[in-house]
This record gives structure tokens, C-alpha cells and sequence, in this order.
């Protein structure tokens, strides 16, 4: 009988120095760390964004730097060559008033430009979901075609306000709210997008709109006049004709003050009108109040009056803003946790039951894992004999000694052809038995061989099989290349489950 004690080869073979690389979320038990997303980055409406969201501004800003350089020039040319004529002729006081009223007007121009006018959030998929089932109870189309009416209303005072729902937001629009089409987006209080400031405007920036445009007015009036002034006062020393050679600028300054000032004017005194009576250029423009829609129609934002309409749209508390464009995006991807008795555990995601069937997979792999390692984790001697195999042992060959056993768990079917090497061993146990068999005694001890101390076999070549290839007791079994079959096998069942 041959012993062959091959536990300390096995013993490398351990199941923890497997090293299975994939490109599954399994390699490794912690992610990379990704950089953070800023909401702004991953805003859905057409806005541009600038100093790390800190600047938003409409997608359409050329009008903008065109309203931005019309100021600049004409208050520059006015600085320029018409103040120091009239602050010695007239009051040093003219290029001081001017100046507060430029650097008011650009504090007001940037501040309507550069806020938020008051854009509503978009629903979340969830929150969109819930809405449409609220819809569908509402309208009773549990089955059938259903055309459910986007609108629901309230009472504002009396009034009978519709909301009517953003397909593009799927949100039921808060009163005197419209979608913008140009920046794509819903805000609050809607009054009009305006070209000439590059954004929408709303209820966090009407103010300042308003008295931009007041402000201008001012300005723009306040330079026409002594633009005036000065071509007058000069005209009266060096003629007309002189006065236009000497200071061309100041024409200049006329021209673009004369066709400028009647539109900045007007639309200052329009809305100064809307602020008066609690209105929006949109509802005014839809005629939403009008009494043309019935006697009992009218405006229930109205205070009744005046100065309570005024006080409400320029001196009331400011709201904040609901997109909180600096803040981060939240992941909705699970994150890992620490490993666990040499498994990989990962956190919960949205959803309970994409939960449960994670750690069903997970350990369903830990069964399937350990049952393909337990051949690598044998310590037990190979026993090569020709004795009776023993009930629920299998061989690799069949009925044949000498192969290997396989810690007494069946052999996986393969496409191998099953060896049948009967009449083949014959000469192999009878040349060698006296060779190979050692006499036992003291009791019956084994006397075990090592690898190097056993002869090797010069005649068995079984069915032609890969195990007897060799001429040593390497071809009956290496560890080497067993290793690397169960790491192959372990690999694959990792990408099998990560499946």
C-alpha cells in the first residue's frame, strides 16, 4: 500500500489567498471616491452658471452685455467730456448725483441679472409617480381610455384660482406661477422674461427690476438734460457749429438718450402701474382681473391699497431660494460597508425588495463559493492503495486505484469520457506491488513517502487520461496547477454572481 502525505502543499491552497480580479462591485470592498456634484451642475432648465453657481443667468445673454455696454459708454462719455465742463460752470454736485445714480444702476442691472427669480424645483420621480396616482384616483380611470384634467383649484379670497400642471416639471404650478419656454423652468410669481437684464423675472428679483429700470430712467433723463446743457452753454460762446466740433461726444450722448429714454421711461410708469394694483405683466397682458370676464371677476392679491400694494412688492421679505443651486447632488447608489467574515456586504438601496434579492445573491455566492474552495481546503494524506474503495467515495477514474479522492465529496460531471483502465493497472499493481508495498508492523503503523522518497511508476500510462502523462507522483496530483483550476473556477462563479 502507498501513502502519500501531500497536507503541507494543501495547505497553501487556502481559500483567503484566492485572488479572484474582476471588474465586479465584488474586487473590492470600497468605491473610489468620486468628486461631489454641485446641484447647479446637474440643473435641468437652460441657465448658465458662473462662480460655482453663485452667478445664474439665462441661456440668451447677448441682449445683457448690450444693455451692459449702452450704459457704459453713454455714463463714460458723459464722465468724460461734459462733467468737467459743467461742474465748473454750473455745481460740483452734477458729476456726484451722476455718479451715485451710474453705480445705483449697475448694482440694481447685476442684481436682477445674477439672482434667482424664484424657479420651483422639479418633481422627483417618486413625488411624479405619486401625483399621477393621486390623478388617477381623482378621475376614477382605474381601467379604460382616461383624459384627466390637469387643473385643480382654490379659493384665494374669495376668488376661484386654477392651478394648472407643468407637463415638463410634473408639478401642479402654485398660484401666479407659468413655465418659462425660454429658460425652461417654472417661477414663482411670474412676471415676464426680459431679454435686456438676460434672465427671468420673478418674485426674488422684481424689485430690483423695478427699480433698475426706474433708476435708469432717472439717469438717463438726468444726462439727457445736462448733455443739453452743456451744448447750450457752449453754443452761447463759440456758436453752434463750433460746439458740435469741440464735443462730438455730446452728440453721441443725445442721440442715444433721446431714442432710449421714452421705452425706459414708459415701461418704468407701467409697471410702477402693475406694482400699484398687485399685478404681473403676465396677468395684466392675459387679462386674468379683467372685469371683461364677468362682474364678479377681480384681482384677490389686491390689498385695496395703494401704498399696501407698494410696501408688499418692494419692502416685503425677501424669500429664499428653493433649488439651492450650490448645494450637492445626493447619490442614490448604495454604499459599501466594511467587510465581514471575508464577504463583502453592501448597503441598502432605495428599495426593499432590490435589498432582499442582494442578500439572497450574496449568499447564495457564499454557499457556491465555499463548496467550489473545500478541495483546496483538505488537509487530509492522498492515499494512493489497492484496496476496496469505501461506500461514498468517488474516483476520478471510476473504478480505478490510484486516482485521487476528493474529500469524499462527488465529482462535478464533465465532458471528460469516464476511464475504465481495468486490464490496464493489472501489470502496473503486479510489477510494482513488491516494490512500492512496505511490511507493516508495530501494530499495523503507515510508513508515509514524500513526493521525493516515492519511486516512480515506469509503466502506467491509464486510458490516456492527463493523470498519467508524467512518470513521477507530479502527474497524480499538483498542487500548483490545481490551484490555478479552482482560482479560474472561483473567478468565473464571481462574474456568475454578480450577474
Amino acid at each position: 500500500m502507498l501513502h502519500l502525505r501531500v497536507a503541507e502543499p494543501m495547505r497553501e491552497c487556502e481559500y483567503s489567498q484566492i485572488s479572484t480580479r474582476s471588474s465586479t462591485p465584488m474586487e473590492t470592498p470600497y468605491k473610489k471616491r468620486t468628486p461631489k456634484r454641485r446641484k447647479w451642475q446637474a440643473f435641468p432648465g437652460r441657465n448658465k452658471f458662473y462662480c460655482n453657481g453663485r452667478i445664474m443667468m439665462a441661456r440668451q445673454t447677448g441682449v445683457f452685455y448690450l444693455t451692459l455696454v449702452l450704459i457704459l459708454i453713454t455714463s463714460g462719455l458723459f464722465f468724460a467730456f461734459d462733467c468737467p465742463f459743467l461742474s465748473m460752470q454750473i455745481t460740483p454736485a452734477i458729476p456726484v448725483i451722476g455718479g451715485v445714480l451710474f453705480v445705483f444702476v449697475l448694482g440694481t442691472l447685476f442684481r436682477t441679472s445674477f439672482s434667482d427669480p424664484g424657479v420651483l424645483p422639479r418633481a422627483t420621480p417618486d413625488e411624479a409617480a405619486d401625483l399621477e396616482r393621486q390623478i388617477d384616483v381623482a378621475n376614477g380611470s382605474s381601467s379604460g381610455y382616461r383624459s384627466p384634467p390637469r387643473t385643480r383649484e382654490v379659493v384665494i379670497n374669495g376668488q376661484t384660482v386654477k392651478l394648472k400642471y407643468c407637463f415638463t416639471c410634473k408639478i401642479f404650478r402654485p398660484p401666479r406661477a407659468s413655465h418659462c419656454s425660454l429658460c425652461d423652468n417654472c417661477v414663482e410669481r411670474f412676471d415676464h422674461h426680459c431679454p435686456w437684464v438676460g434672465n427671468c423675472v420673478g418674485k426674488r428679483n422684481y424689485r430690483f427690476f423695478y427699480m433698475f429700470i426706474l433708476s435708469l430712467s432717472f439717469l438717463t433723463i438726468f444726462i439727457f438734460a445736462f448733455v443739453i446743457t452743456h451744448v447750450i452753454l457752449r453754443s452761447h460762446r463759440y456758436g453752434f457749429l463750433n460746439t458740435l466740433k469741440d464735443s462730438p461726444a455730446s452728440v453721441l450722448e443725445v442721440v442715444v438718450c433721446f431714442f432710449s429714454v421714452w421705452s425706459i421711461v414708459g415701461l418704468s410708469g407701467f409697471h410702477t402701474y402693475l406694482i400699484s394694483s398687485n399685478q404681473t405683466t403676465n396677468e395684466d397682458i392675459k387679462g386674468s382681473w379683467s372685469s371683461k370676464r364677468g362682474k364678479g371677476n377681480y384681482n384677490p392679491y389686491s390689498y385695496g391699497n395703494i401704498f399696501t400694494n407698494c410696501c408688499a412688492a418692494l419692502c416685503g421679505p425677501l424669500p429664499p431660494s428653493l433649488i439651492d443651486r450650490r448645494g450637492f447632488v445626493q447619490s442614490d447608489t448604495p454604499q459599501p460597508l466594511p467587510p465581514t467574515n471575508g464577504i463583502t456586504m453592501y448597503g441598502s438601496t432605495q428599495s426593499q425588495s432590490h435589498m432582499c434579492d442582494q442578500a439572497q445573491c450574496i449568499q447564495s455566492t457564499k454557499l457556491v463559493l465555499q463548496a467550489a474552495a473545500t478541495p483546496l481546503l483538505q488537509s487530509e494524506p492522498v492515499i494512493l492503495t489497492d484496496e476496496a474503495f469505501l461506500p461514498g467515495r468517488t474516483s476520478l477514474g471510476g473504478p480505478c486505484s490510484g486516482a485521487l479522492p476528493l474529500g469524499g465529496h462527488p465529482t462535478p460531471p464533465t465532458s471528460t469520457p469516464k476511464l475504465s483502465c481495468d486490464n490496464d493497472m493489472l501489470p502496473f499493481r503486479n510489477e510494482q506491488s513488491n516494490g512500492l508495498r512496505h511490511h507493516h508492523t508495530d501494530g499495523g503503523h503507515h510508513h508515509f513517502l514524500t513526493p521525493e522518497e516515492a519511486p516512480s511508476p515506469p509503466g502506467m500510462l491509464p486510458c490516456g487520461s492527463p493523470l498519467g502523462h508524467s512518470h513521477t507522483i507530479q502527474g497524480f496530483y499538483n498542487p500548483a496547477s490545481q490551484d490555478s483550476l479552482h482560482e479560474d473556477s472561483v473567478r468565473g462563479l464571481v462574474k456568475l454572481s454578480s450577474v
